[in-house]
């Protein structure tokens, strides 16, 4: 279904109706398996960053009943397609919409995020590198796929907003892996790995990785899942 060159996708089986642009960034594999990592029971404040069209708070919503959430993006027109999503989906009491650029304290503040208030931070952050890869003509795409920063610098404006004891999750990249180790060294505690596989023959092409801040526990390699 289109509208106003928007199209209507659905998720989790119809139970989430999603309107995202026909010619832009359009959520899928990753943002459900970002999504299925909220837990059912998480209470308290959800923050989907780099919220795009909101399908990835918007999913944990429908999972974590007794959460509220935020989604959050710099991009004005992705906003108003999650605001739309917001309402479609009859969701307004406990998912907000936030335009702020996440990387500036100040913008986040002038938004009004709070520093260390969410219990839950999930993240599909841009996954490459700018000189690197061609970058799409369309303004909106380039900034969901190509980074304006180095991803630690993303992983601590991110980890800014997280409560001490709060988790983090984001899906990236699998040759990455050392990036985001790096990018949360010092920062997280209890971090694990899981690699996703689209085939059982073949290497991770993604990976889940989550810690919880302030925590001293090891790291772990979870056992990969297939999609």
């Amino acid at each position: 279904m289109t509208r106003n060159g928007a199209e209507f996708d659905g998720f989790l089986e119809g139970r989430l109706r999603l309107r995202q642009s026909a010619a832009g960034h359009r959520a899928g594999t990753d943002a459900v398996l970002l999504a299925a990592a909220a837990p059912q029971d998480q209470q308290g404040l959800i923050l989907d960053v780099g919220a795009g069209a909101g399908a990835v708070g918007l999913m944990a919503a429908l999972r974590a009943p007794a959460a509220s959430v935020r989604l959050v993006d710099i991009d004005r027109d992705s906003c108003a397609l999650a605001r739309e999503n917001v309402a479609a989906n009859a969701l307004d009491e406990r998912v907000k919409v936030y335009q702020a650029d996440v990387l500036s304290a100040t913008s986040r503040r002038a938004a009004g995020l709070v520093d260390e208030n969410a219990a839950l931070v999930l993240t599909n952050p841009p996954f490459h590198e700018a000189g690197k890869v061609r970058v799409t003509p369309d303004a909106a795409k380039a900034r969901a796929h190509v980074a304006s920063a180095p991803l630690a610098d993303w992983t601590r404006a991110c980890l800014a907003l997280l409560a001490p004891g709060g988790a983090f999750v984001m899906i990236h990249r699998a040759d990455a892996l050392a990036e985001c180790l790096a990018a949360v060294q010092g920062r997280l505690g209890g971090v694990s790995i899981e690699p996703i596989h689209t085939r059982t023959d073949a290497p991770a092409t993604r990976i889940l990785l989550r810690g919880v801040k302030g925590s001293k526990a090891p790291l772990s390699i979870l056992k990969g899942i297939g999609v």
